[in-house]
């Protein structure tokens, strides 16, 4: 049996911060699309049915594990956004130099996790918590 060549790409291409990025913009969008609207459409139902289940949901939302998923939420929404800027700047043209594109590559989630942190902060800092 003859063997197939391998994909060109998997010799010429090296693992690099815009190969990350392009991958976590997929993940976050399908985080976001899954869990995000299972969180949403949970939190409608529980408006719509009355104080006790929405009581229910704020006590599961409010629970560790509630809020480790609204802070990933919130940080798949960040990094999703900034990665979205990163390909709308590349879309119209920009941004393709070497140089330019690994420092956005790198600069997208870094700056997701800094606007996730700023708006936790926020809720805390505006609910007392802090």
């Amino acid at each position: 049996m003859q063997q197939r060549p391998l994909s060109p790409h998997l010799q010429v291409w090296r693992w690099g911060p815009h190969m990350l990025v392009s991958i976590l913009h997929r993940v976050t969008g399908d985080g976001m699309a899954l869990v995000g609207l299972a969180v949403l459409v949970w939190w409608l139902g529980a408006l719509a049915s009355g104080p006790e289940a929405y009581g229910t949901f704020q006590a599961i939302m409010g629970s560790p594990l509630g809020l480790f998923v609204l802070v990933g939420l919130s940080w798949a929404f960040f990094t999703h956004l900034m990665s979205g800027m990163r390909h709308f700047v590349l879309d119209i043209g920009a941004g393709y130099e070497l140089d330019v594109n690994r420092m956005w590559s790198i600069a997208a989630p870094v700056i997701g996790v800094v606007l996730t942190i700023a708006f936790w902060a926020a809720i805390l800092i505006r609910r007392g918590g802090m």
